[in-house]
């Protein structure tokens, strides 16, 4: 798959946050300038109401970015699943039941994996450096854009879904939005970490897509997204049992079977501390970034 960044266009006036001579601090001093102090005049979920709003505008405004997100995961549900379902020995698992589950987390893994780029492109042209000095707290910069990611991804899902319905997908409405919500959380997590990846290698566009690249084929293979793991050698099961995505997969059949279990239970959690651990990265990472 060959890496394409969405190229970065210049926001219109009314996009732009309040620019400040002075960079905010996260970290209170005593001889505050005028600056510092209307930054501690907003609340934290302002600042990140701030962030979500101005990164969601650019794609509100181009769609076509979240209806070309979704041709590979379409090129996979069209090439892939009638070999599944003509494959001997699979059984009733070889379905779109069993497999639109696994092209959801896949679909979320591709997008937000790569939103880190768009943050690169930010820091060449200054536009990130222009953002440091604002008032909006340098947390809410990393949390507000992971929050943003719910849009694009519970997007892209809803439009998958809708295309495999005709051709047999069974839907249990419950089932179905209960899922949404735990690819949403995935999704702020690993597009929390994206953004990480790029604050760490700067200028170096090569060093974030060897990482990105190096990692995201064997966390799709070894998650059971494709194929079923449970019949692999041991030390194949093993990083499966390591794989946080492995669990979230299993929680989606599971909630599109229309079933709970505990299954789901784990799914939740791995998506929760995947979220967690991408965003206090993120924070930590945008504040020694800009000291």
């Amino acid at each position: 798959m060959s890496p394409t960044a969405r190229p970065v266009r210049p926001f219109p006036a009314e996009y732009e946050l309040p620019m400040s001579s002075t960079v905010v601090r996260d970290t209170p001093t005593t001889a505050a300038p005028a600056a510092f102090r209307a930054a501690r005049a907003t609340t934290a979920l302002t600042d990140v109401r701030t962030v979500f709003l101005r990164e969601l505008r650019p794609l509100i405004h181009e769609p076509f970015a979240l209806v070309f997100g979704m041709v590979q995961p379409l090129f996979f549900l069209a090439l892939f699943a009638p070999l599944l379902l003509a494959t001997d020995g699979l059984g009733d698992v070889a379905s779109l039941q069993w497999f639109v589950p696994g092209l959801l987390v896949m679909s979320t893994l591709f997008a937000t994996s790569m939103t880190g780029s768009n943050l690169l492109q930010e820091m060449q042209t200054g536009a990130h450096e222009r953002m440091l000095v604002t008032p909006v707290r340098r947390s809410a910069l990393i949390v507000g854009r992971a929050l943003k990611e719910i849009v694009p991804v519970v997007g892209q899902a809803v439009l998958l879904i809708a295309v495999s319905m005709p051709f047999g997908l069974d839907l249990h409405p419950a089932g179905m939005l209960l899922g949404l919500v735990v690819i949403g959380v995935l999704g702020i997590g690993i597009g929390a970490l994206s953004y990480t990846l790029a604050l760490r290698v700067k200028d170096q566009d090569w060093v974030f897509w060897m990482v990105q690249q190096t990692l995201i084929f064997p966390l799709l293979l070894l998650s059971g997204m494709l194929l079923p793991t449970d019949d692999g050698p041991g030390w194949l099961r093993a990083l499966a049992a390591i794989n946080p995505l492995t669990y979230v997969v299993d929680a989606e059949r599971t909630l599109f079977a229309g079933e709970l279990s505990t299954t789901v239970l784990w799914g939740a959690l791995a998506a929760i501390g995947t979220a967690i651990v991408g965003l206090t990265a993120g924070v930590r990472t945008i504040r020694r970034s800009a000291d």
